[in-house]
């Protein structure tokens, strides 16, 4: 059972649990960026003239050809926006049901199935389920998102958990980076190298995969943080004290924040 027990910032980014969740967030956001870096081109390069009803490879597809496929691939991708925002509003609900660990589980197991058959599926040309897979992990990767504040406070408490949030985003800044460098890396190794465009794909949706993996491993070391690094009544008091006080300071110290400034501190007495 993870713990709602108030850590204090900086104690909470220097423990394990911290650092499990970033890895989790920054795998995760790698490879639901990777995806969308490369959903357009993929659908474009893979399926070609099927889309407009030619079997004709990309390559030979006249200019007029190409726009059209191009139209497809904008609404392909408008569609994946509207599962990505929409995944933020289902996932969240649905982690208040099962909990925030095994929401991200979820994310991890179910992501796994989607992305190792999408190079099949490309093959094969079905196209109905390439489109269905695509829009289920973007919805994931919207809910990953959405989840996270709350596992944060499951796991640090809520008193400082926007803090403990903004150091969290560093992560998804890193995947940024990682997740378009891995997928354009891989993809422009492999064509340089004499492999097709429409194949260029596939080992990049098997390391996406394989980012899965280990983010269902970090997920798994995740365990309550332990009670050393809780913060006691007294520090928790404390803490509410001077929250209060900045809130005041900020808002021209009004009545009714001095009123809460004497609330709080009576509480503080109490603590002591």
């Amino acid at each position: 059972m993870i713990t709602t027990k108030n850590v204090h910032l900086s104690v909470a980014w220097k423990t394990q649990q911290f650092w499990l969740i970033w890895g989790v967030l920054l795998l995760n956001v790698s490879a639901g960026i990777g995806i969308i870096g490369m959903a357009s081109p993929l659908l474009q390069e893979v399926f070609a003239g099927k889309l407009i009803g030619i079997d004709v490879a990309f390559n030979d597809l006249n200019a007029d050809h190409k726009k059209q496929i191009a139209t497809i691939a904008a609404a392909f991708t408008g569609l994946l926006s509207l599962f990505n925002i929409g995944g933020r509003f289902v996932w969240a609900s649905f982690s208040d049901k099962i909990g925030r660990k095994a929401t991200y589980f979820t994310f991890f197991v179910l992501g796994f199935i989607l992305y190792a058959p999408i190079p099949t599926l490309a093959h094969v040309n079905n196209l109905a389920l390439f489109v269905l897979f695509f829009c289920i992990v973007l919805s994931m990767y919207g809910g990953g998102f959405a989840t996270v504040p709350a596992y944060l406070a499951d796991m640090f408490g809520t008193q400082m958990v926007g803090a403990i949030h903004g150091r969290l985003l560093t992560a998804w800044a890193t995947a940024g980076i990682l997740g378009p460098v891995v997928v354009n890396y891989i993809r422009e190794y492999q064509i340089d190298h004499g492999v097709p465009k429409a194949k260029a794909y596939d080992i990049t949706m098997y390391v996406l995969a394989g980012m899965l993996v280990l983010d269902f491993i970090c997920n798994l070391q995740v365990r309550s943080v332990a009670a050393k690094n809780q913060m006691t009544d007294e520090e928790l008091a404390k803490e509410r004290v001077l929250a209060h006080e900045r809130t005041a300071s900020a808002n021209g110290s009004g009545g009714a924040d001095v009123a809460s400034i004497g609330t709080a501190r009576q509480v503080l007495r109490s603590v002591d």
